[in-house]
């Protein structure tokens, strides 16, 4: 452990824990949402609207590489926030 990290107090640790797993929550909602939603549960009613230009359906989209572009943009929106929430906590922000 590094010595900044040693400082932290464990409130403060705590509040990184508990922000931390709500965010992750929150995106694995949101990919659960498009993956099993778009690409299952309403793959029917999203089937009925074509993508422009390729005459691909919407839900078969999702279904093959819709939900994976989510994944992919989720893991980027994961990583600033984390990037965040550690420059917060090793400032001492977060022990306020």
């Amino acid at each position: 452990m590094s010595d900044s990290a040693k400082k932290v107090s464990k409130d403060a640790r705590d509040r990184y824990w508990r922000s931390n797993l709500k965010w992750l929550a929150g995106l694995l909602s949101v990919w659960f949402l498009a993956s099993y939603g778009c690409g299952i549960l309403w793959v029917d009613a999203l089937d009925k609207i074509t993508i422009p230009g390729t005459g691909f359906k919407l839900g078969f989209w999702f279904a093959q590489q819709g939900s994976i572009y989510v994944f992919v943009v989720l893991i980027a929106i994961y990583v600033v926030v984390m990037n965040r929430l550690d420059k917060q906590l090793l400032e001492g922000k977060g022990e306020q």
